[in-house]
């Protein structure tokens, strides 16, 4: 008797610790806690949903993602909701790595409170002092407590860095978030007047906005993806600051630059007759050494060849046909030498070039055997389907070190896409010029009316519009290029017209966000393609925020 008394108090008791589970976790069920469309929208130019918690879920993923806030917003905007049928209790807490540049941190709610059931956005200020220029680390915890009795908690912290520049602005022109009105404590009787009013002042800002917008979208033409609008980046100070901010407790962090005093090189004019007779008069080689193997690609007067040199060493080779006229042969070995001199491991350097044919020079390559065009390796679905989401990081990593390398000696490049890149068996890929492309890859060009062919929807809005190329321009067609790596060499901007492209840009369309693609991937695009050049990421920032992610990304695989 007594042990079926036992048996049955040990059965009640296990049915009971199963109703407590599960009553749990359908109360951790019940909270939503993510930035809306408008905040990604104005933090990171991304048309887009944060979640940090959907129904309970927790997304440490995002929560370790520090998003950065540029320097004219001046505030920060989180939405929640409890689900539980019942309002949450709460507590939450900023804290500030420098005190002194971003004082204390002001919230329209209550540090201690209780999350809504009803969908609440609640705004968080972040006003600089102006004392000194710095990039603040803001931590923001959240402890919401599902259930009293059984002492369950849930803790989350949102990382923010916040740019504060030396000297504030006048004016705040910044898109500020609804405010959350409604809160458990009442706030001081001196602040009333001030916060009521300043709600009244929001909430006729917001009207105003919305308004524009409805009439902005009503006016926007159709587009093929998701548009998104350009946003106000700032520049780093110094490429320093971005490798050591890359490093913030092991955590993403996209780095917005800011204003800089150091002007961007530009390009120097095209090279001189005697520049380019020196330059190929150290480079010639015997025509007799060079042996080709096979074609490897083909146009109307260019072709490209695997061969070898000295019956020992791989080699690409770049040729025209016996009918290419006396304009291609000038262009292939003009810009077959742009890149004469680099020497990295990222780039594709000129071994040599024969001109003992004037009529169909060759210009030479090292490259191993198994060496082929990047974008032609791309559109290939039994090479480029395999291809993950941390291979297309390192593959932008290594280009993003080519550039650096380039620009740190004045080059630009000005033709940045897939099919000026090579890559082997071992996925390294490599920069090369861009000698044969606009024969090669036809459908890339596009001459509007200048008698010149250019790659337009690579092409940055002043290099569209004034042929201006400088380290910027890279950088907007380096954005570009990582599209196409997301895409597997997509067309871009496939639907638009390319006489329309100048005017898609200053509207303010962008690529959409690739199927697959990360959030802070498609983040480090749409930096690069900031209007205003000044407002662009260096490539140092590129390579160092693309190494930085790329060891979040390795860490868990």
């Amino acid at each position: 008797m007594a042990t079926q008394i036992y048996r049955s108090f040990i059965t009640l008791s296990l049915s009971f610790t199963c109703w407590l589970l599960l009553w749990f976790c359908n109360v951790q069920a019940h909270l939503n806690v993510y930035l809306n469309p408008q905040e990604v929208m104005r933090l990171l130019g991304v048309s887009a949903e944060v979640y940090y918690v959907r129904e309970g879920h927790v997304n440490n993923y995002a929560l370790n993602f520090v998003v950065p806030v540029p320097a004219n917003i001046r505030d920060i905007t989180f939405t929640w909701q409890s689900l539980a049928g019942r309002p949450l209790p709460y507590s939450i807490n900023v804290i500030t790595s420098e005190p002194e540049v971003l004082p204390r941190p002001l919230m329209v709610i209550p540090q201690i409170g209780e999350i809504p059931t009803s969908v609440q956005t609640f705004t968080i200020g972040l006003k600089c002092s102006g004392i000194r220029a710095s990039e603040v680390d803001v931590s923001i915890s959240l402890e919401v407590i599902l259930n009293r009795a059984l002492n369950n908690v849930t803790h989350l912290v949102f990382r923010r860095k916040k740019m504060c520049l030396l000297v504030e602005p006048e004016e705040d022109n910044t898109v500020h978030g609804p405010v959350l009105l409604e809160t458990a404590v009442p706030p001081p009787t001196g602040m009333l007047t001030i916060i009521v009013g300043s709600s009244l002042a929001l909430a006729l800002v917001i009207v105003l906005l919305l308004t524009a917008y409805c009439v902005r979208r009503s006016a926007k033409r159709q587009n093929h993806g998701q548009p998104m609008r350009t946003s106000s980046f700032q520049r780093l100070n110094t490429h320093a600051s971005c490798q050591q901010s890359a490093t913030y407790n092991g955590n993403p962090s996209i780095i917005a630059p800011i204003q800089s005093s150091l002007p961007r090189k530009v390009q120097v004019e095209p090279q001189h007759p005697e520049e380019l007779h020196r330059r190929i008069s150290e480079l010639t080689v015997e025509r007799c050494r060079v042996r080709l193997s096979s074609l490897l690609q083909e146009g109307t007067f260019g072709r490209v060849y695997r061969g070898t040199y000295n019956d020992n060493q791989d080699v690409l080779v770049k040729t025209v046909a016996q009918h290419a006229s006396q304009m291609q042969v000038s262009l292939l070995l003009q810009e077959g030498m742009s890149l004469y001199g680099a020497s990295h491991q990222g780039i594709l350097s000129v071994l040599g070039v024969s001109i003992e044919d004037h009529t169909t020079p060759f210009v030479l390559y090292s490259a191993p055997n198994t060496t082929r065009n990047l974008k032609l390796f791309l559109l290939d679905p039994s090479c480029a389907r395999t291809i993950t989401t941390v291979q297309i990081v390192m593959m932008s990593t290594q280009l993003a070190q080519a550039l650096v390398h380039l620009h740190s000696h004045g080059v630009v490049h000005k033709d940045i896409a897939t099919r000026n890149c090579v890559i082997d068996d071992q996925l390294r890929v490599k920069l090369s010029d861009s000698s044969l492309s606009r024969d090669l890859f036809a459908c890339d060009y596009n001459c509007l009316g200048d008698s010149e062919n250019r790659p337009v929807k690579w092409l940055s809005l002043e290099a569209l519009q004034h042929k201006q190329f400088s380290e910027a321009s890279d950088s907007w067609a380096f954005g570009v290029l990582m599209w196409e790596l997301c895409t597997y060499a997509k067309q871009p901007y496939s639907e638009v017209d390319p006489f329309e492209m100048e005017h898609y840009l200053k509207d303010g369309y962008r690529l959409a966000q690739p199927f697959n693609c990360p959030d802070e991937l498609f983040t480090i695009m749409a930096y690069c393609w900031a209007l205003l050049p000044g407002e662009r990421p260096s490539f140092a920032q590129l390579n160092a925020c693309l190494s930085e992610f790329y060891a979040q990304v390795t860490r868990y695989v």
